[in-house]
């Protein structure tokens, strides 16, 4: 017993003195790696009480508070959106904390770059807070959820955006005939893969002796979006590239698919209901790996050749970040200069991206009410999606249209 004691001391020790080398080892300029890394440890750890924790919330009174006990499905739910709820927390009360930071001298630059040891003591004390709040607050969070998710997609599209758009000026920026065959090699992988996909959701959506009549719509509407955003493109007054059309026609698709395949497993339309763990365990990890991919884009994108996390007011707002830190003896003028970002819209981010991974871990298909019942809530995953779908759409052909019909102003 006493050689287990020392050996668990010995370990937690080593433990901590891990941890306080990780954190000093964290920069200026890994700061945002470091947020990146948080978010992602929430994933790990709500997927990991999604699989384990439910015989043991069962027992907890203020949770388990009624008449008849939910089965276990219910409580997986709970435990993934009270941590949601957590992290959400978290990055909002960072995002709040840091509005109006414009330059490097603010005492909240270095909150945001440093403490990183209290920042994780504080996240890991308030994701265990969250366990402690009724059912109530925990079923309001839910609802928002599904709002602050359907904002977190747009986010993505508009960092979709500007991925695309500043792909194809670094490779027509060369202006060399190789990469203006890649250009079209790329191009062409996108709209063939499109097609085919395509094929595949008529072939799984549309089953014949069954009237799919909503599924037919939506993918022809895709079709024609897809469509669509060929004809802007080339259209002589616009004079646009074919690659940003063709990777967001590939991503339509995709949203289009993950659309389809949040219907009700009950559905016949649904071909993929057959399969349904199969198909839910794939498409749960690659909404996962979208969203931690999306999150650490926008993480290094923040200071880079994107405006979108850049005040105007930011020396380094459209333009790339320096490769090297600045010596000892400029730190002070460094200090002086505008933020690269805005530290708040960037926490705000996060904030979304929890709402949106509790949304993909709980399956978009139930509900903590009152009653402890589950509630399918397939449909409205199924429109956020379609309506995210038919968003970048008209985002991006406005960002081809708009410098035509405003020649004044600055896209």
């Amino acid at each position: 017993m006493w050689a287990a004691s020392c050996l668990a001391s010995c370990c937690a020790a080593c433990a901590c003195d891990a941890c306080r080398t990780v954190v000093s080892g964290i920069s200026r300029r890994s700061a945002r790696i470091a947020y990146c890394g948080l978010f992602a440890l929430s994933l790990i750890v709500s997927w990991i009480l999604r699989e384990v924790a439910a015989p043991l919330m069962e027992k907890i009174p203020w949770i388990n508070s009624f008449h008849t006990t939910p089965n276990r499905e219910w409580f997986e739910t709970d435990a993934v959106l009270r941590v949601s709820l957590g992290n959400f927390l978290f990055f909002t009360i960072l995002a709040i904390l840091m509005i109006g930071v414009k330059n490097q001298k603010d005492p909240r630059d270095s909150m945001h770059h440093g403490g990183w040891m209290m920042k994780i003591i504080c996240w890991c004390l308030m994701v265990i807070f969250m366990f402690f709040l009724p059912n109530g607050i925990i079923s309001f969070y839910e609802t928002i959820s599904k709002f602050g998710s359907g904002l977190f997609l747009l986010v993505q599209v508009v960092l979709l955006l500007d991925f695309v758009h500043s792909w194809n000026d670094k490779w027509v920026g060369y202006d060399e005939q190789f990469w203006y065959v890649a250009l079209l090699v790329v191009s062409l992988v996108c709209y063939v893969a499109t097609l085919a996909f395509n094929g595949l959701l008529f072939h799984f959506f549309t089953p014949s002796g069954q009237d799919c009549g909503l599924n037919t719509f939506f993918i022809v509407m895709t079709l024609i979006l897809i469509f669509g955003f060929a004809v802007v493109t080339l259209h002589p007054s616009v004079g646009g590239s074919i690659l940003p059309a063709s990777v967001l026609s590939l991503y339509c698709t995709y949203l289009c698919y993950s659309a389809l395949a949040s219907e009700p497993r009950d559905y016949e339309c649904n071909g993929l209901h057959k399969h349904s763990k199969a198909v839910s365990s794939g498409t749960l990890a690659l909404g996962l790996l979208t969203t931690v991919l999306s999150v650490v884009y926008s993480a290094v994108r923040a200071g880079s050749s994107t405006t979108l996390l850049s005040p105007p007011s930011s020396p380094r707002a459209g333009k790339p970040l320096l490769p090297l830190d600045k010596v000892d003896e400029e730190e002070e003028k460094e200090r002086s200069k505008p933020v690269s970002y805005s530290y708040s819209f960037f926490h705000l981010i996060f904030s979304l991206a929890s709402m949106y991974s509790a949304m993909l871990l709980t399956g978009w298909s139930t509900s903590v009410g009152e009653s402890g019942n589950l509630v399918d809530v397939g449909w409205p995953s199924v429109w956020v999606r379609i309506v995210t779908g038919w968003a970048t759409a008209a985002l991006f052909i406005w960002s081809q249209v708009a410098p035509i019909l405003f020649p004044d102003r600055e896209f």
